[in-house]
């Protein structure tokens, strides 16, 4: 009798002392997944899949990580696989999208259909795609994580877990086209075309989200911002460290809600975020999104940041981005005139996202390593923070601050627009008091205050966060500040200064623009902090507090 322990637990049944990939055991290192990937690579066949003779092919590469949802397992993701145990993206996947991008001509002589009564056969047949070589073969690198935050980030502190996921990790994949009788080869450059555009809108699932997005300029970007960046990295469950590019879309989803709490009560809000970013709605299923993201790293480098305490010394996983693509993308068909609303409400949403904050772990604070150089000196302290810049080629999307005030304006326009977009664009009602939610960005929940600093090293704030204020006062790991497993209520931001000047937008050298963003909670040690804020007179209130 066969031990039932002994079968493959890709083969077994996801339930309760069989198999449960997609369960995160914290602080365990031999989590199901790696033996669930490390049994695949094992049975994988040595040789890689190949398209016959007949068979046109071209390959291209992917900038992040690739899914396709076999949905062979309830719970969870993971890839579709086929010939030799090898992943791949099937030939119905792809005919799918080709004819997505199609015209209704091309998509009639190219993939077929219905003219009339009569059923009439494309010229095409569509062979899906294999990775080309084995670089995606790392068990390591194959078990990704998925953790949906939203409801503790921006709302009141809901519960959060991580799931995990299967996915390939910047493969390059060829795929395989086909067609019965001969072509020119002005029409297959024709037909090549018309799949990369069908590519430039992401291939498999979680799309939106960066994932199976190739290394070509997409047609359907709404927005190219070109930004660079540096702080902590993801860490998968092993530990590694990677750069995610979900984080960008996370980032202007979770905006989004709390622009939208902030004019409208919280269903309204819910609904029209997942109109933009997708999302799921019950026993509706899941909404397509009109928006999505694609990210391209041109100059990244990965490292360690190591801190050695007392005891147990521990290394913490760093970026350092140089230069990076984000791409808003459509994700669906609209008129140019119909994109302009879509267009003009995501440039507000980046401008909104590089003023107050960043992307990515630790994004409320400033980066240590280059605002507080002594708080890390001795090695002993964790790294904290984050710093994002437009470059160059971006320099447009800044908000200009020629004096504090700018600001101000700059924050009512937003207010006012997400009005404007909430009721005259999509008809539904605003509310007065908004959302009951702790980051909804009404003028009675949140206060913005700022200073101009003389450089980076002229940070105020910076000192409140790690001793006291006002003499023996302090707001350290206070409700205010957050701590370990709470999420705060409060943003530290030096955003560099640019003013116009010759009508071109233009940096300000060495200087920034010291924010708090404050959400205020009833506790008496926030509001001493705002008192003591107000008579200061170091930082101005620029939005909010009634």
């Amino acid at each position: 009798m066969v031990d039932s322990n002994s079968v493959p637990l890709m083969f077994r049944a996801q339930i309760e002392t069989r198999s449960q990939i997609q369960r995160l055991i914290p602080s365990q290192r031999d989590q199901q997944a790696y033996i669930w990937a490390e049994e695949w690579m094992e049975a994988i066949g040595a040789q890689n899949p190949e398209f016959s003779d007949q068979v046109q092919v071209k390959s291209y590469a992917i900038t992040w990580r690739f899914i396709t949802n076999s949905g062979q397992d309830e719970g969870v993701i993971r890839p579709v696989i086929g010939a030799r145990g090898y992943p791949y993206y099937p030939g119905a996947s792809m005919k799918g999208a080709f004819l997505r991008a199609c015209t209704s001509q091309e998509g009639l002589k190219y993939c077929g259909g219905t003219v009339g009564t009569e059923t009439k056969p494309g010229l095409l047949r569509f062979h899906g795609g294999y990775p080309k070589n084995a670089d995606w073969k790392d068990e390591d690198q194959l078990v990704d994580v998925v953790h949906p935050q939203e409801n503790w980030q921006v709302k009141n502190s809901g519960n959060h877990s991580a799931f995990i996921q299967i996915s390939l990790y910047k493969p390059e994949l060829i795929f395989g086209i086909s067609c019965q009788k001969p072509l020119e080869d002005q029409e297959w450059e024709t037909i090549w075309q018309i799949w990369e555009k069908a590519l430039g809108r992401g291939i498999g699932s979680r799309v939106s989200a960066g994932y199976g997005q190739p290394k070509i300029h997409p047609e359907n970007s709404l927005l190219t911002v070109n930004l660079k960046g540096q702080g902590l990295a993801s860490q998968l469950i092993n530990k590694e460290g990677e750069f995610r590019a979900n984080m960008f879309k996370a980032a202007l989803r979770g905006h989004t809600l709390r622009l939208l709490g902030g004019v409208t009560n919280e269903s309204t809000a819910e609904e029209l975020t997942k109109h933009l970013w997708g999302g799921f709605a019950g026993a509706n299923g899941s909404i397509v999104g009109k928006l999505g993201i694609a990210f391209q790293a041109q100059d990244l480098e990965l490292d360690d940041f190591t801190y050695t305490p007392s005891k147990n010394p521990f290394s913490m996983p760093i970026y350092d981005l140089k230069k990076g693509q984000l791409d808003i993308l459509l994700m669906g068909n609209l008129s140019e005139p119909e994109q302009v609303p879509y267009r003009n409400l995501v440039t507000r949403l980046i401008k909104f996202s590089l003023l107050l904050g960043g992307f990515g772990k630790s994004w409320r604070r400033i980066d240590h390593r280059m605002f507080f150089e002594e708080y890390l000196e001795k090695g002993n302290k964790p790294m904290i923070g984050c710093h994002w810049e437009f470059i160059s080629s971006s320099q447009k999307f800044y908000c200009p601050v020629q004096e504090l005030g700018d600001i101000t304006k700059f924050l009512n326009d937003i207010h006012s627009k997400t009005k404007n977009w909430v009721s005259q664009t999509q008809g539904k009602q605003l509310s007065p008091q908004g959302a009951n939610w702790r980051e909804a960005w009404h003028p009675q929940n949140v206060q913005v205050w700022g200073r101009i600093a003389e450089n980076k090293l002229d940070s105020i704030a910076i000192e409140w966060f790690h001793g006291n204020y006002n003499g023996s006062k302090t707001i350290k790991q206070s409700d205010l500040t957050g701590k370990m497993g709470r999420i705060g209520r409060i943003w530290h931001r030096m955003c560099p200064r640019y003013i116009v000047e010759d009508k071109k937008i233009k940096r300000v050298p060495n200087e920034y623009i010291e924010l708090l963003t404050i959400f205020p909670d009833s506790s008496q040690q926030t509001q001493d902090f705002l008192m003591f804020l107000a008579q200061s007179g170091e930082f101005e209130k620029l939005w909010g507090g009634g």
